[in-house]
């Protein structure tokens, strides 16, 4: 078992700990609720620090980069954050992740630097998978062992966050960051980013610093009801925001383009793996579909519950299900054929032996106020 900087604080708060990708994490501390509602309404933060981070960087670093990745990181400008996936070569998805272009300061003439944020767990597995396919001029660097990272999430995260760097943070858009100094600490990535769909930021420490941090975002976040937020109310934040989640609604065998991630698949680009086959599932379309639904019950769709359609015939499975915090209502994602994709068509899941009503919905389920 590994443990974060942070497990001893985590415990100190009272946290209900679990084993999560080989760390023992933070699953609640209050109630998932009520977490989740503090990052819908005021400021909740997270220790993510369990997530993977590699460094890539050399004269062909943005070549392997676009070898391995199904997005198009050749848009990316310094100070760019981009969403992305790993495809294998049978059109599944490895594992996604977050591609940072870096500034070069630390690089030789014509050289590029990249950080890569992977799923927990799937750091091993994921790295593997790009260095069997490093054959460029491009030196991989493993720093997840090295780096701590709290996502500070909500609409109140950067009133909180301001009184304690000299960075801007009104002037970071959307899957931007900026690298300096915050709460005393030099160096910190202060990215714009996070999966909850409530606004906030990710903050990228060493692990030495990683204690000094959560003091100092608690401490200028105390007059606004700021909460430790665990991994179960993460679940729940993405999940009303239909976003996938690594293992449940994406996995080696399911097809960006299946999941509704063609928008990070950018088929012109150029070569990388599997681009073929994503070149055909456009063209001649596909057979199944990643859909969200609501539930017109009070029971929950869980992971692997069957899906039929109104003659009982089995048509696909339920990826993920909870009930929602915001809208109270169960609320669930799962792949079916793409005739029984389309806004309202009506299926139902099988939880035990009661089949419950759903209705397809287009995500996200909760829509933020702006």
């Amino acid at each position: 078992m590994k443990y974060t900087p942070l497990n001893d604080t985590h415990e100190a708060l009272g946290a209900k700990m679990a084993e999560f990708a080989g760390y023992n994490m933070p699953i609640s501390y209050t109630s998932i609720k009520e977490e989740h509602l503090a990052v819908r309404n005021s400021v909740g933060v997270f220790d993510v620090s369990h997530m993977g981070e590699f460094i890539v960087r050399g004269k062909e670093a943005l070549d392997l980069i676009q070898k391995v990745t199904s997005n198009n990181v050749a848009n990316l400008e310094i100070g760019d954050a981009q969403y992305s996936c790993l495809p294998n070569h049978e059109g599944g998805i490895v594992d996604d992740l977050l591609v940072y272009r870096l500034d070069e300061d630390q690089c030789a003439e014509g050289e590029q630097a990249f950080m890569l944020v992977v799923n927990a767990s799937n750091i091993e597995k994921d790295w593997n998978w790009i260095a069997d396919h490093n054959n460029f001029e491009a030196k991989m660097i493993n720093i997840s062992d090295q780096t701590g990272l709290l996502a500070v999430q909500g609409p109140k995260a950067m009133d909180a966050l301001q009184k304690l760097t000299d960075v801007d943070l009104s002037s970071l858009k959307y899957y931007t960051f900026k690298k300096g100094k915050f709460a005393g600490i030099d160096n910190v990535i202060v990215s714009a980013t996070g999966y909850t769909g409530s606004g906030g930021l990710e903050l990228y420490v060493a692990n030495a610093d990683l204690v000094q941090l959560w003091e100092a975002v608690f401490e200028a976040g105390k007059d606004l009801d700021i909460k430790p937020v665990g991994l179960g109310a993460r679940d729940t934040l993405r999940l009303e925001m239909g976003y996938c989640l690594y293992g449940n609604d994406i996995n080696d065998e399911t097809s960006p383009i299946e999941a509704g991630l063609g928008w990070i698949t950018k088929t012109k680009k150029g070569e990388f793996n599997s681009v073929d086959i994503f070149r055909k599932q456009r063209a001649e379309g596909i057979t199944k579909k990643l859909v969200g639904f609501t539930v017109d019950d009070r029971r929950v769709p869980r992971h692997g519950y069957p899906i039929e359609d109104a003659e009982g015939n089995v048509i696909g499975e339920v990826t993920s299900g909870t009930s929602s915090p915001s809208l109270e209502i169960p609320i669930g994602m799962g792949y079916v054929p793409k005739a029984f994709s389309t806004i309202d068509t009506e299926f139902f899941v099988v939880a035990g032996k009661k089949r419950l009503a759903a209705k397809v919905v287009k995500a996200p389920f909760y829509k933020p106020e702006k």
